[in-house]
């Protein structure tokens, strides 16, 4: 697929997805989804990539749906339709995807862009970077996995502050409640964010991939099913070629050389 929304590129095993309609602070209408959904489709199905980086150009990361796509009146079918086409398929990717993702949030994050930045494994975020669920500001409920993200990531009371006040909160902020992992100068981000992206791509990527497994399990297993699934994902890694070359390098006092498989 060629792309006209979003840039996409691959270099030392990280493929990178940049939003690319800054004219609009890349909100996303159904175009764009799918170019996502296809890049995403690459991501996992090519071996060479073994993280992904997810970010945005100009002066925000994705301030959300683009509103001109769906005025009451000037969409075809409903909102439920267009939710169910349009982004729950790039959450589902993104969590499926069993290797890392980086998200480096340049700027405003706004409704679907705050929660699409919150589906991916690790955030950084530009110390002038926002976060904002937006949503109750037009009578809408949080889509792209809001609901499901912020009430593990910040608790039910930081959730349902959020999520009813619509509040926009600061990069550091949201650091501080666990929202996000760094904060990082605006003129370092897209360096520390790649440099991160690189660093995971040269790690056990087939045991990070089995660790994202878990971690997306612990919400609904309880303590024995997720033991179980620990045990199983365990036996997967210990017949991977990253562990016999984790340990070898381990024995010999050398520099690994995974190749996530």
């Amino acid at each position: 697929m060629a792309y006209t929304f979003i840039l996409f590129e691959v270099d030392q095993g990280v493929a990178r997805i940049t939003l690319n309609r800054p004219d609009v602070l890349n909100s996303i209408h159904t175009a764009m989804s799918g170019e996502i959904r296809d890049a995403l489709d690459r991501a996992a199905r090519e071996r060479e990539i073994r993280a992904l980086l997810l970010t945005g150009t100009g002066r925000g990361f994705c301030a959300g749906q683009d509103l001109d796509e769906v005025r009451p009146g000037a969409t075809t079918g409903d909102f439920a339709t267009h939710v169910r086409t349009v982004y729950n398929p790039l959450v589902r990717a993104l969590r499926a995807l069993e290797k890392p993702v980086v998200c480096a949030v340049n700027g405003v994050a706004a409704g679907a862009g705050a929660n699409l930045a919150l589906a991916c494994d690790l955030v950084l975020a530009a110390e002038e970077a926002s976060f904002v669920e937006s949503f109750a500001k037009i009578g809408l409920v949080p889509d792209t996995g809001g609901s499901f993200f912020l009430p593990r990531l910040v608790g039910m009371a930081r959730a349902t502050a959020l999520t009813m006040l619509a509040e926009k909160i600061t990069a550091q902020q949201a650091v501080e409640i666990g929202l996000i992992y760094r904060v990082c100068p605006a003129a370092t981000l897209q360096d520390e964010a790649s440099k991160l992206a690189v660093h995971l791509a040269a790690q056990p990527t087939f045991g990070l991939g089995l660790a994202k497994r878990l971690l997306n399990a612990a919400g609904a297993n309880d303590l024995d099913a997720q033991l179980e699934l620990e045990a199983e994902l365990q036996g997967a890694a210990g017949r991977s070629a990253d562990y016999a070359e984790g340990v070898a390098a381990f024995l010999a006092k050398r520099k690994p050389i995974f190749t996530g498989q």
